[in-house]
């Protein structure tokens, strides 16, 4: 059991071979995308939540370039990432957002911080393609949904660094 533990913990703090070396890679490329994506978004006038998703992708690349100022226990790091994920994708379809548009058509989407869950509807009238939306089947886009994935992991995995920190600092 306690070759489990300390192997948990060389895994959180990125020891070990190829496991370091992609904790270091993932690392660098979600600092650096993070912040591209803060400075996307800080246009006139700023998309906050935008700012937000970069802001936790940004900190997260560091927590993975951080291995020994922040070492997380390895199981309880991939659950809390599991978890946040799960749930934050599932909590971000209580988000909707509806527009009717051009010559006529109706979208519906759910999802955030990206919309992942969509439908459309085209009609001679709003009405009509607001009813041929909503009539509709839901489409489930892949790559939004593994994005809000990733952003939902992260976040836990921020969570999990700032309570592993305050305890440490007890």
């Amino acid at each position: 059991m306690a070759e489990v533990a300390d192997e948990d913990a060389d895994v959180a703090a990125g020891e070990g071979g190829s496991g370091r070396f992609w904790s270091w890679i993932l690392g660098a490329v979600s600092l650096v995308a993070g912040l591209t994506w803060i400075l996307l978004h800080l246009g006139s006038p700023p998309d906050w939540a935008g700012v937000a998703v970069g802001t936790i992708i940004a900190l997260g690349g560091l927590v993975l370039l951080m291995p020994h100022r922040v070492r997380l226990p390895g199981r309880a790091a991939g659950l809390v990432a599991l978890g946040a994920a799960v749930a934050g994708a599932l909590a971000g379809l209580l988000i909707e957002s509806t527009a009717t548009c051009c010559a006529y058509a109706f979208s519906e989407g759910r999802g955030w911080p990206f919309e992942w869950l969509s439908r459309l509807g085209t009609g001679d009238s709003a009405e009509t393609a607001r009813r041929v939306a909503l009539g509709a089947g839901w489409d489930v886009g892949v790559a939004p949904l593994l994005l809000d994935v990733f952003v939902w992991a992260y976040a836990g995995i921020l969570v999990l660094t700032l309570v592993t920190l305050l305890r440490r600092r007890r």
